[in-house]
């Protein structure tokens, strides 16, 4: 059984899929996170995006895993624990760049379907329901405003103790939409089969029980 969970930034894909792993008991996939460290790899070693062939080594020699069980789950990168690195202003500002790379997107699509092979799973993204598991039993695609998903960024920046703006950060995020709606390699789309839920306004405990419910209902559990 596989829950995918897709959607544009600050739509609260991550925190709500932790909490229905958490709910369910069952493995929590955190695709973009892959993603961000990868970004965060890249960076450290001066490698520009367009750089396909240094990408594909580095991706290549990338160990990626997660520890810890939902909703505390923590993101290794070669070992190092890089939880918080990940979700950084300048890690956050890049890697819609650095994600769209065909090499990237590719060892990292072939990961999460050996990790999720035979498991349940619930993972998030952008492109889960319609390229990395378009035969997912529950598929969900999360929307909100733009200044509601800004408000959220604030809060998760205020946690690492970084002061932006909700105009800046409205801006930052229309910035991505606008490249990952775009990119040629699996743009951010709904799947047609795909339950659409805006969660402006919505409580984590109602985002939670929405697809929980749908998670029970589903065909296969009749």
């Amino acid at each position: 059984m596989i829950i995918a969970i897709d959607g544009p930034a600050g739509s609260g894909k991550s925190s709500t899929a932790k909490a229905v792993a958490a709910k369910l008991g069952i493995t929590f996939l955190d695709t973009g996170a892959m993603y961000r460290a990868i970004t965060l790899k890249a960076m450290r070693q001066n490698i520009p995006y367009t750089d396909d062939s240094a990408l594909g080594r580095l991706v290549d020699g990338t160990v990626i895993a997660f520890e810890g069980s939902p909703p505390d789950v923590r993101v290794l990168m070669d070992g190092e624990d890089v939880s918080t690195l990940i979700r950084s202003d300048e890690v956050t500002k890049n890697v819609s760049d650095y994600c769209a790379i065909d090499v990237v997107r590719e060892a990292l699509v072939a990961q999460q379907r050996k990790i999720a092979a035979g498991l349940p799973v619930v993972c998030e993204g952008r492109d889960i329901g319609t390229v990395v598991f378009p035969g997912a039993e529950v598929k969900i695609f999360m929307s909100a405003s733009v200044e509601e998903r800004a408000k959220r960024r604030q809060k998760d920046f205020e946690a690492m103790g970084v002061t932006k703006s909700i105009q800046e950060l409205m801006g930052d995020i229309e910035v991505r939409d606008e490249k990952d709606s775009t990119r040629s390699n699996s743009p951010l789309t709904k799947a047609s089969d795909a339950i659409e839920m805006d969660t402006t306004g919505m409580t984590l405990d109602d985002q939670v029980s929405f697809i929980v419910e749908k998670y029970y209902s589903s065909s296969t559990l009749k």
